[in-house]
């Protein structure tokens, strides 16, 4: 399964860029991959973990703007339709179980 993260934040004032910035950063350093400027997506084992995690993002939100999430199975995110741009393969995102020894 993933987490999307769908985020339009404000950053007119200096206060506006300083949440944005640590909400993008709060996202990074949670295992989350930039798809496109404000989409971040996060492989998640299962629901119970799922829950878990979005009641993280959501105790990290800012005071403005809107930040959507959406959950979907493997399935459905490899039905992803490129209408421009390709694929970024030099990201690791998949579910295969990667171990370095």
């Amino acid at each position: 399964m993933r987490l999307l993260v769908f985020f339009d934040l404000p950053t007119e004032t200096s206060r506006d860029r300083r949440e944005y910035t640590r909400f993008r950063k709060f996202l990074v350093k949670n295992g989350f991959i930039m798809m496109q400027e404000s989409v971040y997506s996060k492989i998640i084992l299962n629901n119970t973990a799922g829950d878990a995690l979005k009641e993280n993002v959501r105790r990290n939100k800012t005071q403005g703007g809107i930040i959507q999430m959406l959950t979907v199975t493997e399935k459905q995110f490899a039905n992803i339709e490129y209408v421009a741009g390709k694929r970024q393969t030099e990201i690791v995102d998949s579910d295969e179980r990667f171990v370095l020894l």
